[in-house]
């Protein structure tokens, strides 16, 4: 699948490229993006320069891995980071917003796009949500997007060498278009 740009009301999502690598970098460095996700901690430019040259490319050219960058639509910084991505047969939705752009309703702005663009253009019945129990402000984002809570998952999730509970949710194609009969 050739590379895809989404827009929203405020935002343009875009395919992240290697010349994303220094804001990236610089958003990855916040303490509660290390926290949360499965980036490396500490994160340095090398890790950004890989998962841009290699992961985010082979993703696409796979149709396994979709990661966007989110951006002002009328141009400007890097706010926040979107990814739906295939995990054993499960589609699953990831973000991040950078700490200065938070609280504006950014990221779940883009989780809505593309799991829009996901239900219609790669097919998807069911677009799961999973994030570490705590993480209340990844919930507070999924929820306003329209996610329904499912429940625990016990010690379902390897952080930083430790086996965590998870949080699951999920959006069906259905809880954005009540009329939709999937």
């Amino acid at each position: 699948m050739d590379p895809v740009t989404l827009t929203t009301q405020r935002l343009l999502l875009r395919p992240l490229e290697s010349l994303d690598a220094e804001a990236l970098f610089l958003a990855c460095q916040d303490p509660e993006i290390q926290r949360w996700t499965g980036i490396p901690s500490p994160y340095e430019r090398q890790h950004a320069e890989y998962f841009l040259r290699q992961l985010v490319p082979e993703g696409w050219r796979k149709q396994t891995m979709f990661h966007f960058a989110v951006e002002p639509r009328s141009g400007g910084p890097l706010l926040a980071s979107v990814n739906v991505h295939n995990h054993t047969g499960t589609w699953e939705i990831g973000y991040w917003t950078a700490r200065e752009h938070r609280g504006h309703g950014y990221a779940t702005e883009g989780v809505l796009a593309i799991a829009r663009w996901a239900f219609t253009m790669l097919g998807v019945h069911r677009l799961e949500w999973r994030a570490e129990a705590g993480n209340e402000g990844s919930r507070t984002v999924v929820e306003k997007a329209g996610f329904v809570f499912e429940g625990v998952l016990r010690a379902a999730m390897m952080n930083h060498g430790t086996w965590r509970d998870v949080w699951i949710g999920a959006l069906l194609p259905s809880d954005l278009e009540p009329s939709s009969t999937a």
